[in-house]
């Protein structure tokens, strides 16, 4: 036999059906009870030994465990290449992103300073460079329009007795604005981090980080466009702001300032062309050319010497003080102003750097912790905040740069935070002509990679329209109703694309949640489960309840007759008696006839109006009883449903009582309910909670679906299942996954409680790790 030939190996495993009483006696299943005490468990988290207190320590600085075994050899060079490689560009991108955030550039200096060192000490990504990024940025900057707008700080000029800005107090008042913000994120950052709630990116899938940033890249450039024509458009906020600020750009155009138009254009250009440059000769040049760095240099030089300021009227950035600020301490009174845009940045913030910590990580073969990355970016916004920096996390520019030029560690880190330091201290003073158009053309050259994602949208309709639909939604979202809002609705649509999904199975329906069943959702649960199997159980019970009556009614009116024709009977017996002796009938006189007996017993015209009815229609009544009684909910063909529960990870007595009267109501109209995939601390909570009885036994409850699939054909003795679709889920028909809501009242309830499912899982994580300890 040739041995390149492998026929494919066949295997078939058999075995029983496995319903809960079964897999008792097959398996012994680790139960709640079978943990030890809570007060073992309380000392034994409280015993404190060296192997532990060393683990600890070195999971909550991870610096600790790698920084002392740090090779010179094999990493210093690379890491002190990268290190400058990064640092140059962190100067013109704090500068550029520190107008975004709508601060003074120095401050985006101290934001590639700070926290990059913290998060040398407590991040465990190697790879990404932490600092300033767009769209954080320009969240930031939306938080200031709205709280610190330019009309909220007049001050009159003494010359033309014209109202001007006062920039010096309306700056001051932003950085106080940003600060708060900044720690108010971290907080929340390091609190989601110590309850291990890392696990929220994954509300966040791929198409719709994309989506977000894509629209945030739309926003950056409408907020940058001022700069480049040079002119002051009005300032609007709420949803639809980016499309009334695109039409006032649009009509200020006119009045663009033509010097400010050509420092843009030129700068753009040499960008553009020296980038490209870059990226297609990568492989042969050593470094990147710093084209940023060089445009920022040579922009300040001509416009120092020209005076392009005072005689052509083009902003520049404006005094740069030296030297490094004390720290202050943010002011906290902001914080009920902020707490909404403070969670949305930090959840923005943490899933970027997250998805590109594991990106490089899975390249180079390292693992990065989710929750400690959230510790470490919140104690870098934490502690950067009290030395004026604002909201960070990593940049996908500085932390490609960072790796392609040879860094091994976050010792790159430190050596670009000591070219910044290094700046400020002494040169930072040398860009005090810089026109803020230059910076306005580095961000633009830096949202390519952004405005590349729209090429998503065709790969998508080939691959997967749901995601393409969670892509398109996030973006329009975003751009419409603005970063915040339109974080939120993106969120609250995604979950709801894959909220449920139904496997197609004659007469079953099988039912899956993704989130757990607990007191908030499960009037929810009970609707979406009537929605996908076609069975509105009230109006079923309702309908039931009515022919139930009405089947009493004319028994009651059946047995009246009865007693009627035995009347009947024995008056006829006695009229024949009467006639035998030649007499006439009781109550009648001569000549007269008595039509209710001459139509051989039929209904006479008063009992007609009665109500009563024929058998021809007794029996059809019947009959579409006995189409209930066969399963079959009253025309839609389900007989069964299968609850798969395997997403449930506990069960309150609310959603007990919930699956109780589900199976009495469904019961009622000969619907089967079965449960399927049940967690073992699911099964002994119902077995607390007195779920099981004889009404509903054990052998309702199955390991798996297709236990329970099994279990039915066998009950319906449907020996041949060939006909049906019982292979694996892969192989499985679906119905479309739609969302349940059918209004816009619908979708803000769905949406709040999908929110309340989240919290309730903090809780649910914040007695698990209390538990752990």
């Amino acid at each position: 036999m040739d041995g390149h030939s492998h026929s494919p190996k066949k295997y078939f495993v058999q075995r029983d059906i496995l319903d809960e009483l079964h897999l008792d006696g097959v398996a012994r299943k680790r139960t709640q009870s079978s943990k030890p005490p809570l007060g073992e468990r309380i000392k034994d988290s409280l015993r404190c030994s060296g192997p532990r207190l060393k683990q600890a320590v070195l999971g909550c600085v991870p610096v600790l465990s790698w920084l002392p075994r740090y090779s010179i050899r094999e990493n210093a060079m690379g890491d002190v290449i990268s290190g400058v490689s990064v640092g140059i560009m962190h100067l013109p991108q704090g500068m550029a992103y520190a107008l975004l955030a709508a601060i003074p550039p120095v401050f985006g200096l101290y934001t590639s300073l700070y926290p990059v060192l913290i998060y040398f000490i407590f991040g465990t990504s190697r790879h990404i460079s932490i600092g300033t990024f767009a769209v954080v940025s320009i969240m930031i900057g939306g938080v200031m329009e709205r709280l610190a707008p330019d009309s909220d700080f007049p001050i009159l000029n003494g010359v033309n007795g014209t109202e001007t800005v006062n920039i010096t107090a309306r700056d001051a008042y932003r950085v106080q604005i940003a600060c708060a913000f900044t720690v108010l994120g971290g907080l929340i950052q390091i609190l989601l981090g110590l309850v291990r709630f890392g696990f929220v990116v994954t509300y966040l899938s791929e198409p719709l980080v994309r989506g977000y940033t894509t629209g945030a890249a739309c926003h950056v450039t409408i907020s940058q466009l001022k700069y480049l024509f040079g002119i002051k458009p009005s300032r609007f906020s709420g949803p639809l702001s980016q499309i009334y600020t695109l039409l006032n750009i649009c009509q200020l155009l006119p009045e663009t300032n033509v010097a400010e138009l050509v420092v843009s254009l030129v700068a753009l250009a040499v960008l553009i062309v020296v980038k490209e440059l870059n990226a297609c000769y990568s492989k042969k040049l050593p470094l990147p050319i710093p084209i940023e760095l060089i445009v920022i240099i040579a922009a300040t030089i001509i416009s120092y010497f020209a005076g392009i300021n005072n005689k052509y009227g083009v902003d520049i950035v404006g005094e740069i003080p030296s030297g490094l600020k004390a720290p202050r301490v943010p002011n906290f009174s902001l914080f009920s102003e902020l707490i909404g845009d403070a969670f949305a940045a930090a959840i923005v913030g943490y899933a970027i750097n997250i998805s590109l910590g594991k990106t490089f990580a899975l390249k180079h073969g390292y693992k990065v912790d989710s929750n400690q990355e959230l510790i470490a970016l919140g104690l870098s916004n934490t502690i950067g905040s009290f030395f004026q920096c604002y909201s960070v996390t990593s940049s996908l520019s500085r932390s490609l740069i960072q790796e392609s030029t040879g860094g091994k560690t976050q010792v790159a880190g430190v050596v670009s935070s000591v070219i910044v330091l290094i700046t400020v201290l002494k040169i930072g003073s040398l860009f005090e002509d810089l026109p803020k158009a230059v910076l306005s053309t580095i961000v633009f050259v830096n949202l390519k990679g952004m405005f590349k994602q729209f090429l998503d949208v065709p790969m998508l309709w080939r691959t997967n329209k749901v995601d393409l639909l969670v892509w398109l939604v996030t973006f329009t979202c975003t751009v419409l109703l603005n970063l915040d809002l339109g974080l939120a609705v993106s969120i609250g649509f995604s979950m709801l694309t894959s909220f449920f999904i139904a496997k197609e199975i004659p007469g079953i329906t099988i039912f899956r949640s993704s989130t757990t069943v607990y007191y908030t959702n499960a009037e929810q649960y009970l609707e979406a489960l009537q929605e996908k199997s076609g069975i509105d159980i009230g109006n079923l019970l309702t309908q039931k309840k009515k022919r139930d009556a009405k089947q009493k009614r004319r028994q009651e009116k059946e047995k009246k007759r009865a007693k009627k024709e035995e009347k009947k009977q024995e008056s006829e017996k006695n009229q024949s008696m009467e006639l035998k002796n030649g007499m006439l009938p009781t109550g009648m006189n001569a000549g007269q006839v008595n039509w209710a007996y001459q139509h051989d017993g039929n209904m006479s015209d008063s009992d007609s109006e009665t109500g009563c009815h024929d058998d021809n229609d007794t029996t059809t009544q019947t009959s579409h009883s006995g189409d209930v009684e066969k399963g079959s909910a009253c025309g839609s063909g389900t007989h069964s449903i299968i609850l798969d529960l395997s997403t449930t990870s506990f069960v309150d007595t609310v959603s007990v009582k919930m699956l109780k009267n589900m199976f009495r109501d469904f019961g009622e109209i000969d619907v089967n309910i079965y449960l399927a995939g049940c967690q073992a601390c699911v099964v002994e909570q119902l077995e607390r909670a007195g779920f099981f009885s004889e009404s509903i036994p054990k052998s309702r409850l199955f390991a798996t679906i297709h236990d329970a699939v099994l279990h039915i054909f066998k009950n319906l003795c449907l020996t041949d299942t060939t006909s049906y679709d019982l292979a694996p889920v892969s192989k499985s028909r679906y119905t479309h996954s739609t969302p349940f809501f059918r209004d816009a009242s619908a979708f803000i309830t769905t949406f709040y409680v999908q929110v309340v499912n989240i919290f309730t899982n903090f809780q649910i994580l914040t007695l698990e790790f209390f538990s752990f300890l």
